[in-house]
């Protein structure tokens, strides 16, 4: 009939998907804020740990990074793995081959590589230093997505960056005196611990539209475990006498700094593109300065309380920058 409005399912869906989109894109924001939240906390939790403020009868002073590191990853491996074997059997955790080798290269060069470097930029120079260094990755990811024509430069996505990068400088005190600590290894680790971070952003993302993210997580957490075997054997670990309650707080911190905020993480990369993902992941230092001046009476000055407002209206202007792609059409969590 002439004149008639055609409301077919195609038109519809048509019509809903900016809509969706939306939806969509403030789900992978807040998946991705969970898990900074987790970070930060857990930054809080080991720094109380270590200055013996966390339960001073558990004797958890003197737990070296490099075993902190590795207990992250294998605890949550085997977590994980007997989940899964439990819920979906050993035939439905095979993977071929070629896909093994990158999942294996995610846990390698992404969680590995960004936790042993970043540690050691903190040991050669300071906590400001290596993280205002690692998180440089804002723009390594930005720079790669151009480079493959995955999205387009523009003055609003550089000036997300530069925001955000910006306000993460202000929130750890970079300008302050004795702030930044100049060592060529010390931030040449940094840096490598950036490319780290930018790598598993970006290989994270294109993974998960061949499995879900448990698989993902699954198969990084056992190549980093393997890894940290190899540079800290097991016979180092049991000769560092750890009481009892030091284990128990590398299972509880493993879970709260590993575990549970990848899933988040990787929920919120599934729904948004490496650039974003990235953006939103810069609140992880602004949760844990608010984290420890609530929980460990850390004062909060003027110019942080700037660069938290920074970093906040970087994820904003990021999130409103337009909607990304079609969520990854990757296997159902």
């Amino acid at each position: 009939m002439a004149g008639s409005v055609d409301s077919s399912p195609a038109l519809e869906s048509k019509a809903l998907e900016p809509e969706s989109g939306a939806r969509d894109s403030l789900r992978g924001f807040l998946y991705i804020a969970v898990a900074t939240f987790f970070w930060g906390f857990s930054a809080t939790l080991g720094r109380a740990a270590f200055t013996g403020k966390l339960l001073p009868s558990l004797r958890i002073r003197g737990i070296d990074p490099v075993i902190l590191s590795q207990c992250r990853t294998g605890f949550s491996f085997l977590a994980l793995a007997v989940w899964l074997i439990a819920r979906r059997g050993t035939s439905l955790l095979r993977v071929p081959w070629r896909d093994l080798a990158k999942l294996a290269l995610l846990g390698l060069a992404g969680l590995a590589v960004s936790n042993y470097f970043y540690y050691l930029a903190i040991q050669r120079t300071n906590v400001a230093t290596a993280i205002i260094v690692q998180y440089t990755a804002p723009v390594w990811v930005l720079l790669y997505m151009v480079a493959r024509g995955a999205e387009r430069l523009t003055i609003s996505k550089i000036g997300t960056v530069l925001l955000a990068i910006t306000g993460i400088a202000l929130v750890i005190g970079i300008f302050r005196r004795g702030g930044i600590q100049m060592d060529v290894i010390g931030v040449g680790a940094a840096l490598v611990a950036s490319f780290s971070f930018a790598y598993y952003n970006v290989a994270g993302h294109y993974l998960l539209e061949r499995y879900d993210r448990w698989m993902v997580i699954l198969y990084a957490t056992l190549a980093a475990s393997l890894f940290w075997l190899t540079v800290n054997p097991p016979n180092k670990i049991i000769a560092a006498h750890y009481s009892a309650g030091a284990w128990l707080f590398l299972a509880v911190f493993s879970f709260l700094s590993m575990l549970l905020p990848f899933t988040f993480y990787f929920a919120g990369l599934k729904l948004l593109v490496p650039t974003k993902a990235i953006i939103a992941s810069c609140l992880e230092p602004v949760f844990a300065i608010l984290i420890a001046a609530l929980a460990l009476k850390e004062a909060v000055g003027f110019v942080q309380a700037i660069g938290i407002a920074m970093v906040l209206g970087a994820i904003v202007m990021a999130q409103k920058s337009g909607t990304d792609p079609r969520p990854i059409a990757g296997p159902v969590d």
